[in-house]
């Protein structure tokens, strides 16, 4: 019976040792993660989101109008909102020191051209959320919205318009 014990007990040392290589070999894959770092100059601004209109009905000519302070939207004569997801443009910026700034919206109308056609149509009327001077706190973030007044022709073509308006945000 003393040999009877003594195998068991090498069995078990056998199977003891064997355990962690089988649960090594068991693991999964590597997971990786993502690393991220945002190095800022002075004053840093990037766009959120982008201004959208969203889906419109047009029998007349007429506006479609984002305004930034109320975040609202709303239309004039013949057009009609039908769809979509209305939207102002989101900016956020970030300071590294104190800084006094001034944030420019267009003057000027900016154009839309329609997706794969010629056909225009123009935004009006550039408006700001708040005041377009603003003072920052040392390693502060500020978020602004623009909104505008887009302008339908009565006969405008069915189609996707699409065109870009800068900000500028100047520090001293």
């Amino acid at each position: 019976m003393t040999s009877g014990c003594g195998v068991d007990r090498l069995l078990i040392i056998a199977l003891a040792l064997l355990a962690p290589a089988t649960m090594a070999h068991a693991a999964g894959p590597a997971v990786q993660s993502n690393v991220t770092a945002a190095i800022i100059l002075p004053v840093t601004v990037t766009k959120l989101q982008n201004m959208d209109f969203g889906y419109l009905a047009v029998t007349t000519a007429g506006t479609a109008v984002l305004e930034p302070n109320a975040d609202t939207f709303s239309t004039t004569g013949g057009v009609t909102r039908v769809g979509g997801a209305p939207q102002c443009a989101e900016f956020v910026g970030a300071s590294k020191d104190s800084a006094v700034v001034n944030i420019k919206v267009p003057n000027k109308p900016s154009v839309l051209t329609r997706v794969g056609g010629t056909e225009t149509m123009t935004v009006t009327n550039f408006t700001l959320q708040g005041q377009n001077k603003r003072t920052l706190a040392k390693q502060a973030s500020f978020t602004f919205r623009v909104g505008g007044t887009l302008n339908v022709a009565a006969n405008q073509v069915e189609g996707t318009y699409v065109g870009t308006f800068d900000v500028t945000v100047q520090y001293p």
